[in-house]
């Protein structure tokens, strides 16, 4: 969709008059402005409203930083906007990998590194969900955390949603005088840029979205738990050695089991041991995410999703020793990438937007009747080899995870307009994610007319990491050409190592 001048300067002028520039000539380069060879950096600040039409809430101050093109004797051929997931995910600290990841198109392009509102320098908040109980807490002491989030915010809660956060995108952009972006999002990324797109269609080249969803998510999660089955599958069939049927099962008689009577695993936290209980909500926890994350990133090793068929055949034999060993070894894992985030705001931008299972008005009591209701309403293999509850109150960021975020005073969920701009768009998932299923990355390509959809082989959650620069090339390519060219390269990627049970 061709933008015309006087779209542009009534869409430039709206945005001016809701945000102050501190131009970066009319002020110190900030101290956290990153350096990167080969390229100049720009680097300010935006101060927008926390909540547009409440002065009273006050302002944030929203950091970008421009890495400019290696050679500035041209235009620049577009501006690749970036937004690494999340919620929470810092994209000015991270310019070190787009820079790397999109090396081939950076002679040309400008690439713009903007924190969203709460995050990084952009005004952080937090409010009180550490990473350790994210990952190790009892569900009700996590749900009770992300309500307890809510209610310290009171009315500035309602401030932190994808659609403020895309409009501080826009404004960033038109402050800065760039006509159109290329959006590129990962993970959450993969929520917020077409929430962007939709609020702000003719500033759109072209986009990329790589650990894709769609804005209208399932709430409870259900393509994540087929892609366990179909992960399981494709491991075993794939490396020939095991059997991916009886792996299901295996992991069918784990799990209800563990409904019945819990492992402990113990952990160490913070120089401390500390049991965590297994139950199949943390069962499933672990093989649809944990197990899922950055697969394929070192094709030498054998990754945890690999180890998980010969663990499952023990303890369904009765010998939980290996599955106790695994677990904690995911849990360690997970503790490390997490433990210098603050999960307040994944868990604000969560509850303010994604859809639920009950009506946000909804009293407490009533949203746990609606969640109750719609498990027990669930048909036999909907969640595969987990039953319903089990996998619902495994999520997150969903399932049951905002029963306690408060009614009033917060964001609503976001409801798609149903429209996206007429641009290429590219949306690659791994086949091994369950975090970002397959099944929801088809669902996120058909949200755009002209949406083109490529599944990469065995990879998990972000096809990014896989290390032949195969995901990479197509990326790019695509960013330069506007179309997908060839993909003959993911033939190649190889399957994941598994030991036999």
């Amino acid at each position: 969709m061709t933008l015309t001048s006087i779209v542009l300067a009534l869409s430039t002028a709206l945005s001016t008059t809701l945000s102050t520039l501190t131009p970066v000539s009319a002020q110190a380069t900030p101290s956290w402005c990153p350096e990167i060879a080969g390229h100049r950096v720009e680097c300010g600040t935006l101060d927008r409203p926390l909540v547009r039409g409440k002065p009273q809430l006050g302002d944030i101050a929203v950091a970008y930083a421009r890495v400019v093109r290696r050679d500035e004797t041209r235009a620049a051929k577009g501006t690749i906007l970036v937004n690494p997931g999340g919620p929470g995910g810092q994209a000015i600290a991270q310019h070190a990998t787009f820079t790397a990841l999109l090396d081939g198109v950076l002679g040309d392009h400008d690439l713009l590194l903007v924190d969203p509102r709460g995050v990084g320098q952009s005004t952080p908040m937090t409010c009180g969900v550490p990473a350790a109980a994210a990952v190790t807490a009892p569900r009700e002491e996590l749900l009770r955390l992300v309500g307890q989030c809510g209610r310290a915010l009171g009315p500035r809660a309602e401030g932190y949603t994808s659609a403020a956060t895309a409009d501080d995108l826009d404004a960033v952009r038109a402050a800065l005088g760039v006509p159109k972006v290329v959006l590129y999002g990962i993970s959450y990324g993969t929520y917020l840029l077409p929430v962007y797109a939709q609020r702000h269609p003719r500033t759109v080249q072209s986009v990329v979205l790589s650990a894709a969803y769609p804005i209208d998510l399932d709430p409870l999660g259900r393509e994540s738990a087929q892609a366990v089955s179909s992960t399981m599958r494709r491991i075993c069939g794939r490396g020939g050695s095991c059997d991916g049927e009886r792996v299901l099962r295996d992991l069918a008689r784990v799990a209800a089991r563990l409904r019945a009577v819990p492992l402990r695993v113990p952990l160490q936290v913070g120089g401390e041991t500390r049991t965590v209980v297994l139950t199949e909500d943390r069962l499933a926890q672990l093989v649809y995410s944990s197990a899922s994350f950055a697969v394929g990133a070192v094709p030498s090793e054998t990754p945890a999703l690999g180890r998980l068929p010969r663990a499952l055949d023990r303890a369904a034999r009765g010998d939980d020793r290996e599955l106790v060993a695994l677990a904690a070894e995911m849990l360690s894992g997970d503790l490390a990438a997490f433990q210098d985030l603050d999960m307040g705001m994944a868990a604000t931008v969560s509850c303010n937007d994604y859809p639920r299972p009950w009506p946000v008005e909804a009293s407490v009591a009533e949203r746990r009747r609606r969640f109750d209701r719609a498990v027990e309403r669930a048909r036999p293999g909907e969640f595969g080899v987990f039953s319903a509850r089990g996998f619902a109150t495994a999520q997150a960021d969903a399932g049951d995870y905002c029963l306690r975020w408060p009614a009033k005073g917060t964001g609503r969920p976001y409801v798609s307009t149903g429209r996206l701009p007429d641009v290429p768009a590219l949306v690659l998932n791994g086949d091994l994610d369950g975090i970002t299923a397959e099944a929801n990355g088809r669902k996120a390509a058909a949200q755009f007319p002209r949406g083109v959809f490529v599944a990469v082989p065995n990879v998990g959650h972000v096809s990014e990491f896989e290390p032949s620069g195969c995901v990479a090339s197509i990326v790019t390519g695509f960013v330069r050409e506007g179309r997908t060219g060839d993909t003959s390269c993911l033939a190649a990627i190889p399957p994941v190592k598994v030991v036999s049970p």
